[in-house]
């Protein structure tokens, strides 16, 4: 069984971030077979179970988390039905081509791909043997495709998921644990304070030296070169040239965040774990700490098409509401 390297993961407050951490990135052995066995369970409380991942496409949107559970809303969040999918396997991201075609990924190297919106999945790759989860799953079309994970696993696709093949970006193994498109560039937020570009959407990759050299948990897109990054305690930096330097912001939090959106009114939503959320009206230079009263960890936020800003967890999957974010 291999694990990861928790002695510089601690965060002052609770063992929210473990359990957190410990769902996203721990590597489970004695129990793929069975997991790789069987589909999702349906559940009437699937919406309150911990989801991990959320994507939005026009009016659609798809929740992906523990035991294989994807919820999809065809009306921005207000109503939600569990699809039909075979693994239980904790499922850590998703992407959206468009409102049909679409992929999942998680524990065991599952990935997931749906034609349907999301109803129905196929799982297309699996290697529970390799005992090494997928984190985070992104596509430049219906074709080229890349999925991450721990120990510096990266698989790519240029069949739309049909076959993967591995490859290595980097001569370490960290974790690479989100990517995220800013301006031209793809980006990915990774260990050990790296953070990976490439100008060529995926097909080369420069390391990016930050400040910090702990663990980055997800990225935000701003304009142009903008961009931001964020992850272990509390830690938030800002870049205005594609991260070739980069400025560390006050957070007023020692909480892990995890991650971030850009609102229509140009507000930006920082949200992480103990129920942080983080709100900048200046593009980013500033931040203001609103505590929910829950403080259950957010895990990926967004807002979907008709404004309303959706939030996925250790609750599930609720709204936000207006007032606490403007």
């Amino acid at each position: 069984m291999r694990t990861t390297l928790l002695s510089n993961l601690r965060s002052p407050g609770s063992g929210l971030f473990f359990t957190f951490l410990l769902v996203l990135v721990v590597i489970l052995s004695g129990t793929a077979s069975n997991v790789l066995a069987s589909s999702a369970v349906k559940s009437k409380l699937a919406e309150k179970s911990l989801l991990l991942d959320v994507v939005s496409v026009e009016g659609l949107v798809v929740a992906v988390g523990e035991r294989g559970h994807v919820l999809r809303s065809e009306d921005s969040g207000k109503s939600w039905h569990q699809a039909e999918v075979p693994t239980r396997a904790t499922l850590t991201g998703v992407f959206f081509h468009d409102t049909s075609l679409g992929w999942a990924v998680g524990h065991d190297q599952v990935i997931l791909r749906t034609r349907d919106g999301g109803k129905n999945w196929q799982q297309v790759f699996s290697a529970p043997e390799e005992e090494t989860p997928l984190l985070d799953v992104w596509f430049a079309d219906a074709e080229q495709g890349y999925a991450i994970g721990a120990y510096g696993l990266f698989l790519e696709t240029t069949d739309g998921g049909d076959s993967w093949t591995p490859r290595w970006i980097s001569e370490d193994d960290f974790h690479l644990n989100k990517m995220f498109l800013s301006g031209q560039s793809l980006y990915i937020a990774a260990e050990a304070g790296l953070v990976y570009r490439s100008d060529d959407l995926g097909v080369n990759w420069t390391e990016m030296i930050t400040p910090y050299e702990g663990s980055f948990f997800g990225g935000l897109a701003l304009d142009g070169a903008q961009l931001m990054i964020f992850g272990l305690r509390g830690n938030l930096f800002y870049s205005d040239d594609s991260g070739e330097n980069w400025t560390q912001v006050e957070s007023h939090t020692e909480s892990s965040l995890t991650s971030g959106v850009r609102l229509k009114n140009g507000n930006l939503v920082v949200a992480g774990l103990a129920g942080t959320l983080l709100i900048s009206r200046d593009e980013g230079h500033s931040f203001s700490p609103v505590q929910q009263e829950s403080r259950q960890g957010v895990s990926a936020l967004l807002q979907a098409i008709d404004g309303s800003v959706i939030a996925v967890g250790e609750f599930g999957v609720k709204g936000l509401p207006s007032s606490m974010l403007n």
